[in-house]
């Protein structure tokens, strides 16, 4: 009776120990097929940006090229984005200059404010407030509208008309952000300074010729050689962000506006990265 009644007790035990084996082996399978394909979109997307990338580089330096296209865009991304940039530059300056006579003073070096400011303008500040401004404006704008063509079918009517999309879409705004982003830095960078300049003579009391002459003394052709080459850099980036995301929108408004989303995001993450990439090449 005692052996009778003690078999079904462990075969329910070992059919419980069955399933609980069974449900793990499951949720690890789930586990590892879900790890596959996250890797697997992963070098889906690194691929198909890469081959974007590629294409849309070709494009740009083979003929034909629409100049009134490129010079469209030029006015788009430089001129209407001039006010922008400029007034983010001249408050940064301001504020750079408050900040560093609030710390230097702790210190007694009070003179060295001018070259804080004029450094940290050119070579940082200026190229990456001007990336951000201009990822925040055309880099939205840019996947919004060939998203928005997307939609619409007119991609696809272009390639039906024998023009081909990345010379009549894609090339002029690369060349247009690579181009004109150093021009809006460099504009920059004079109103950023000229910011520096006011506070510092008008509110902290400086001389203007002892901190003009500290100004200049500290300045490099370097520091502003490497702002204008980080702006192409970002540039490219911002326009390339804004021409892939809207590309490859999804169907539908809100596909429109997530591809606008990912290109203003993207486009900022990359910029800080390769910010400190390029920052490490020239400064190490």
């Amino acid at each position: 009776m005692d052996s009778s009644s003690e078999q079904p007790v462990d075969g329910t035990k070992h059919n419980g120990f069955q399933a609980k084996l069974r449900e793990a082996l499951e949720y690890l399978l789930d586990t590892c097929e879900s790890i596959g394909k996250t890797i697997v979109r992963l070098f889906n997307g690194v691929g198909s940006l890469t081959y974007f990338i590629l294409r849309a580089i070709v494009h740009s330096f083979m003929p034909p090229i629409y100049f009134r296209l490129i010079l469209r865009q030029l006015i788009d991304i430089g001129y209407y984005s001039l006010p922008v940039v400029g007034m983010t530059a001249l408050f940064t300056g301001m504020v750079l200059a408050l900040q560093s006579y609030t710390g230097f003073t702790r210190f007694n070096a009070e003179s060295a404010i001018a070259g804080v400011v004029v450094l940290s303008v050119t070579r940082e500040l200026a190229p990456v407030l001007a990336g951000l401004m201009v990822a925040g404006r055309i880099g939205a704008s840019i996947a919004a509208e060939i998203g928005t063509m997307r939609v619409t079918e007119q991609i696809d009517a272009l390639s039906t008309l024998s023009v081909n999309p990345f010379k009549y879409l894609i090339a002029p705004r690369l060349i247009a952000g690579t181009v004109m982003l150093p021009a809006l830095v460099l504009v920059a960078d004079i109103i950023g300074v000229f910011g520096g300049y006011v506070v510092a003579i008008y509110s902290l009391d400086f001389s203007p010729g002892t901190y003009l002459s500290q100004t200049w003394s500290m300045l490099e052709p370097i520091d502003v050689i490497s702002g204008l080459i980080k702006a192409a850099v970002f540039g490219l980036i911002v326009a390339l962000m804004g021409c892939y995301h809207g590309y490859y929108s999804q169907r539908g408004a809100q596909g429109v506006g997530t591809a606008t989303t990912n290109a203003v995001v993207t486009a900022s993450i990359l910029i800080l990265i390769f910010n400190y990439i390029l920052t490490q090449v020239f400064f190490s």
